[in-house]
């Protein structure tokens, strides 16, 4: 009798828990390892040769969780993340494949986030989540920048920015980190139709993501499973009052396009099985929008932009921050 009992209460958690919260890892499906928003304007256009290091210091609040139907999730209270990313650009003057200047970037993020719930979830049992550290690294070791139509048209083309992962703490809803790789293609292009007034630019990206093992859940189990692919876009649209100072809107649009494909072990019980299975299909989404400033001071560049997410399934909802420093030495 007392085992039936425990069996009737544990399976109540559950599908209390199925009706307030989606059983995405952390907050969402997908790999999410790109962070959405973070290129804007001038995006496509391949700078003068040289060493360049941008700083990227980022804050995003996500205020609401949507379900599959774009609902509130009731369980969920906030996701605040900060971070800072260094990424270095070595532009050379070496031209290839019809004219294209031969690139290499290397990126270092580190980042904090700090996830809360309003009942206790996840392998910890616990409402509140923490972590800091580094989620991954990132380097593309060829890139290609082409300048068009007399510089109205300017390209750049990488077969793959590799996320490189370094661990992940285990059992944390809000780890950092992930154990698992991701390739991401890139085309990013803009268009100047009349000198430096006006800019239209987008940043076009597809990722492929290999096995996560110890996904945590929000039911206390951890499960492998093998990320769903997604396509995304940065975008920009911007006019140059001077060669150096510009103002504009930005935003992004992300969408994943297939399932997450979860396989729990013999230590899961059915009725979670069934419901990862169920939500294998459930694909996240979200778009932004908001405006920014750019400004270009000799070997110096700073950007300054907002963004507010909408229209988001099955992810968070809310809004960020992005302050951007490049400095050519």
């Amino acid at each position: 009798m007392k085992r039936l009992r425990v069996n009737f209460v544990f399976f109540a958690v559950v599908f209390f828990l199925a009706s307030v919260f989606p059983t995405h890892c952390v907050w969402a499906g997908g790999g999410q390892s790109y962070p959405n928003g973070s290129e804007a304007f001038m995006v496509g256009v391949l700078p003068p040769a040289g060493f360049y290091l941008s700083n990227y210091g980022y804050y995003y609040h996500g205020s609401d969780l949507k379900d599959d139907d774009k609902h509130n999730i009731s369980a969920f209270d906030h996701l605040d993340v900060e971070a800072y990313v260094a990424r270095f650009v070595w532009i050379s003057n070496k031209k290839i494949l019809g004219g294209g200047q031969y690139t290499q970037h290397f990126f270092i993020p580190v980042l904090h986030t700090d996830l809360e719930f309003n009942v206790p979830v996840g392998p910890e049992h616990k409402k509140s989540y923490h972590d800091t550290g580094i989620p991954y690294l990132i380097y593309n070791p060829f890139i290609l920048g082409y300048h068009l139509m007399k510089g109205k048209l300017h390209l750049i083309l990488a077969p793959a920015d590799i996320y490189i992962p370094v661990g992940q703490d285990n059992g944390n809803m809000a780890s950092v980190g992930h154990n698992f790789w991701t390739f991401e293609p890139v085309v990013a292009v803009t268009f100047m139709p009349d000198g430096y007034k006006w800019a239209f630019s987008a940043k076009f990206m597809y990722d492929f993501n290999t096995r996560q093992d110890k996904c945590p859940t929000v039911y206390g189990f951890e499960v492998d499973r093998d990320p769903g692919q997604e396509f995304h876009v940065d975008y920009s649209m911007s006019y140059g009052f001077t060669p150096h100072f510009r103002i504009g809107v930005s935003g992004y649009y992300y969408v994943q396009t297939t399932d997450d494909d979860y396989h729990p072990g013999s230590n899961v019980p059915a009725p979670v099985k069934a419901l990862l299975d169920e939500d294998e299909g459930n694909h996240s989404q979200v778009f932004a929008v908001g405006p920014g400033i750019f400004y270009n001071y000799k070997n110096m560049f700073f950007s300054l932009r907002s963004q507010w997410e909408m229209d988001a399934k099955n992810k968070t909802e809310g809004a960020n921050v992005w302050l951007k420093f490049i400095y050519k030495f």
